[in-house]
């Protein structure tokens, strides 16, 4: 079957209701609108729940998540080729595992849309990085859409998929947390099937890069597509002047808003280009906007990427106005901007003082008697009795603290850096526990620890771990295997065998696995059995060679939802000291002293009855009441 043509470019579609959504839940329901059959990702916030409201609308889009994002994006490519429409989401640091495919993806364009959700984590709220993924659309030559609110969101993402299917390349839709997680009344429409028959026509120019020459044309044609792109991103209704003065504000993203918000309140005439297309840039529309004022400024959340742009786009036509922004210290090159950052960006613009904020006295006192609430695991965390365990095994083969390196990874388990177990040592990448681990027991001469969870080992652990087994290194591997995604909502991945759309899956086993690797100590402990997981661990430790340590339990959430906590334990008044021997030691919140009675007791509304404490309480005050 033919693939249909795109719509006009510019054509906003008709829509049929209004609902509340959060911006995420928009995307979802834009790309639904969009007749999309695939749709796939690795979760991580502040994208996750693209993927969870597709498969919630419509179970007949085969939206499942993938062990990875480099996966998820070849995947999306497979079936964009057969001429589908698809969806590929992540957080802003996935797209770094994504970007080997991603720069040839961009040579081989694509028949059916796809769009690459890549949400951008300003201030950063929940990610290692503040890195800004407009720039890999400038490495990769592909064209970055921009929404600046919930409706937006909705419609732009529409126009995404016209504009990757009439130019046949992958299309970049940056979004930041501000977008993805506010929630707002949105115009929806209905959601479409396209009825496309799946081809994919030979052609070795194209899809295959081993062609030098080939990929010497597909550049030339890329680039040429480009051009076009940005052509038409000179009248798209998604980009517009609006205002009159001679101070000039070129804007994106969510900053729109708040450049809209100061503005009006200031008494001040500022001319504004609103955009949501940094690249490729409008030139033409840019050049004539700057050319009608006499100082611009550019307000952008993120890196100075459309400052550098608006910048050489100056240079170029010879516009010699003062053009300020991030470069030029008007804002700040790290966090999220506010309106009062605004604000004070365009004060200094007239020549005024900023204004600092000053907590009133009613915040001030309330922060004085709010307590400090760290993060801590939950009551019943598997991760707190592995990491005891680990902790206890270390001190009886005479390791002093802090002697040993532990890696962490990414998820849950990274809590076990603060107090009171203060474990790991490095959190740094998906999978990289494992990899330092290697490094350093070549460098140090010793058997180094790393530790990674379940999901985050079928995401980027596995090659490290082969690796190891190569080349016989001196490691100890824990995979703490709380059989979810939890750290981002408890999705599947493929240790669990579950989908997100209730399609049967196969399981896969991490022992199996583990031990096909060649991994010639491997055992597989109940990180609630402290006293079995410690003597797993200084087997292992004591084991030349990688060995790996699978601590398998439960996430307590699901369990707690399902109403399947365990028997509450109670504290013996009379034989407790008041040592708070079991808090020190677990840091679990369920425990608590009470200074009245000099004792500890068991929260009993929190406590999951994991029974950590009563291993470790060295006068055995805490014990399950008798006939439970």
């Amino acid at each position: 079957m033919e693939i249909a043509n795109s719509q006009s470019s510019v054509a906003v579609p008709k829509v049929s209701n209004k609902k509340l959504l959060m911006g995420n839940e928009a995307i979802a329901y834009g790309a639904l609108e969009s007749g999309i059959s695939f749709a796939t990702g690795y979760p991580g916030t502040p994208s996750t729940e693209v993927i969870e409201t597709i498969a919630r609308l419509n179970p007949e889009v085969f939206a499942e998540w993938a062990p990875n994002e480099k996966v998820a994006l070849e995947e999306a490519a497979g079936v964009a080729y057969t001429g589908l429409r698809t969806l590929v989401t992540m957080k802003c640091v996935g797209l770094n595992v994504a970007a080997d495919p991603l720069m040839s993806l961009a040579y081989s364009g694509v028949e059916g849309g796809l769009v690459i959700l890549v949400a951008d984590d300003p201030g950063p709220h929940t990610s290692q990085t503040e890195q800004d993924d407009r720039y890999y659309g400038k490495i990769a030559l592909l064209p970055v859409l921009e929404p600046a609110d919930v409706q937006e969101a909705h419609d732009l993402v529409k126009y995404a998929y016209e504009l990757s299917e009439k130019y046949k390349v992958p299309v970049i839709f940056r979004t930041t947390t501000r977008v993805n997680h506010t929630t707002a009344d949105v115009e929806v429409g209905d959601f479409i099937n396209l009825n496309r028959e799946p081809k994919f026509k030979k052609d070795i120019q194209r899809y295959v890069r081993a062609s030098m020459k080939g990929n010497l044309e597909r550049h030339r044609w890329l680039n040429q597509i480009l051009k076009e792109i940005e052509l038409e991103f000179e009248s798209i209704p998604f980009n517009w002047i609006e205002g009159e003065g001679e101070i000039g504000i070129i804007t994106e993203g969510a900053p729109y808003n708040y450049v809209k918000e100061v503005t009006s309140k200031m008494g001040e005439n500022f001319k504004i280009l609103k955009l949501s297309t940094p690249h490729p840039l409008p030139r033409k529309l840019v050049v004539e906007f700057l050319r009608s004022v006499k100082k611009a400024i550019v307000i952008e959340d993120g890196a100075p990427f459309l400052e550098e742009e608006v910048k050489i786009a100056a240079y170029d036509e010879g516009i010699l106005i003062p053009i300020y922004g991030k470069r030029t210290g008007h804002l700040p090159l790290e966090g999220e901007l506010t309106p009062r950052i605004v604000r004070n960006a365009l004060l200094k613009i007239l020549g005024n003082e900023g204004e600092e904020y000053v907590k009133s006295k009613e915040v001030e006192e309330a922060e004085k008697l709010a307590p400090s609430r760290p993060p801590t695991m939950c009551p019943g965390c598997p991760h707190r009795g592995s990491y005891r365990a680990l902790l206890d095994a270390l001190r009886q083969l005479k390791f002093k603290k802090d002697e040993l390196p532990v890696h962490g990874d990414i998820g849950c388990y990274a809590l076990s850096l603060l107090p009171p177990l203060e474990v790991i040592w490095t959190e740094y990448v998906m999978g990289a526990s494992i990899s330092l681990a290697n490094g350093q027991s070549i460098a140090m001469g010793k058997k180094i620890i790393a530790t990674i969870g379940d999901s985050t080992f079928f995401h980027n652990g596995l090659q490290p771990l082969v690796d190891a087994v190569y080349k016989d290194l001196d490691v100890l591997i824990m995979i703490l295997d709380n059989r979810t995604t939890a750290m981002t909502g408890h999705q599947p991945h493929p240790g669990t065998g579950g989908s997100e759309t209730g399609r049967k899956f196969n399981e896969i086993n991490i022992e199996s696995l583990v031990k096909a690797l060649g991994v010639k100590y491997v055992k597989t402990v109940d990180p609630y059995d402290l006293k079995a997981t410690k003597e797993a661990i200084r087997e292992a430790m004591q084991t030349k060679g990688p060995a790996v340590i699978i601590a398998k339990r439960e996430c307590i959430i699901p369990v707690i939802r399902r109403g399947e906590v365990g028997k509450i334990p109670v504290v013996i008044e009379s034989k407790c000291t008041g040592c708070k021997a079991c808090a020190l030691l677990t840091g679990c919140p369920a425990l608590v002293f009470d200074s009245e009675s000099g004792k500890m007791r068991i929260d009993s509304l929190i406590c999951t009855g994991c029974g950590l404490c009563e291993q470790l309480c060295p006068f055995d005050a805490i014990v399950y009441p008798s006939g439970e």
